[in-house]
């Protein structure tokens, strides 16, 4: 049975090993991380092995996954690190085979390319964008390959992810894109928006909440469990001249499409300053 080690002990991992243990994952699960506090608390929490040393942790992983957790700004850094530990091991003996993991980073930002000079092959990568809504087993994880990764490390890679919510195989050339997108904020920034909106135009705030909250939640989860195109369900919801239709397009006059528009945008931006900084 192979073992999947996380290479970081931070919020995502956290959110991951939530969601698989509630989704029944029994499989090995070894954490390395460099704080002592966060291992015992994952330990405790969610019954993994605990790695302070990053030898041994990659030793779990030959023939498994290793995951790179940490934030992106230190990704590369790790990978090199990592190739240096196995340089060493292998000239230290003859007998020594080189690691046949397969790495998986989810640092935004961070290119496939980069992550492969930085820990060459016979390591093979793949990237991952889990949400954190995997905790409760609803994320949507998109995940893109690097050339020469063999079928079952791809199914190693999607299988895991499927534990906890959809997978996306997208392009690598999307990935920004997407990241920017898929991130739950953007329905608890609406949600808050919409809400204080509310109470300023006369709701008290837990009626605020629930109204906005049954705007964009349960009108989403109608288009996504029904058969009706988006753009039916926006002619049904707002009549020509209603009020519905006069509060969206005031909203879009207002420039409410551009601007969020140019917030993804600066977030692709960060993103890509993020990668340049080596």
């Amino acid at each position: 049975m192979s073992t999947a080690v996380f290479l970081g002990g931070g919020r995502i991992t956290t959110a991951l090993l939530a969601g698989l243990r509630g989704a029944g994952y029994r499989t090995p699960i070894v954490v390395h991380d460099r704080n002592p506090g966060k291992l015992r608390d994952l330990k405790r929490k969610f019954g993994v092995r605990e790695e302070a040393n990053l030898e041994v942790a990659l030793a779990h992983a030959r023939n498994g996954l290793l995951i790179f957790a940490v934030r992106p700004d230190s990704t590369l850094a790790l990978a090199e690190e990592i190739a240096g530990i196995v340089s060493r091991s292998t000239d230290s003996s003859s007998r020594s085979q080189p690691p046949s993991f397969t790495a998986c980073s989810l640092a935004a930002g961070i290119p496939l390319a980069q992550l492969r000079t930085a820990l060459p092959p016979p390591v093979r990568w793949a990237r991952a964008m889990p949400s954190p809504a995997c905790r409760s087993g609803r994320g949507l994880t998109a995940v893109t390959y690097d050339r020469g990764i063999s079928k079952s490390a791809r199914m190693r890679v999607k299988g895991l992810f499927a534990r906890v919510g959809p997978v996306l195989e997208i392009p690598e050339s999307q990935f920004d894109a997407f990241t920017v997108t898929y991130s739950c904020t953007h329905g608890y920034h609406a949600l808050d928006i919409l809400a204080r909106a509310a109470q300023r135009t006369g709701l008290d705030r837990e009626t605020a909440l629930t109204a906005a909250a049954h705007a964009l939640a349960d009108g989403i989860l109608g288009w996504r469990e029904g058969d009706l195109p988006l753009e039916e369900l926006l002619e049904e919801a707002a009549t020509p001249g209603g009020i519905a239709a006069t509060v969206m397009q005031t909203m879009n006059t207002q420039g409410h499409p551009r601007l969020v528009e140019r917030g993804l945008r600066a977030g692709i931006a960060r993103m890509r300053k993020t990668s340049r900084r080596r």
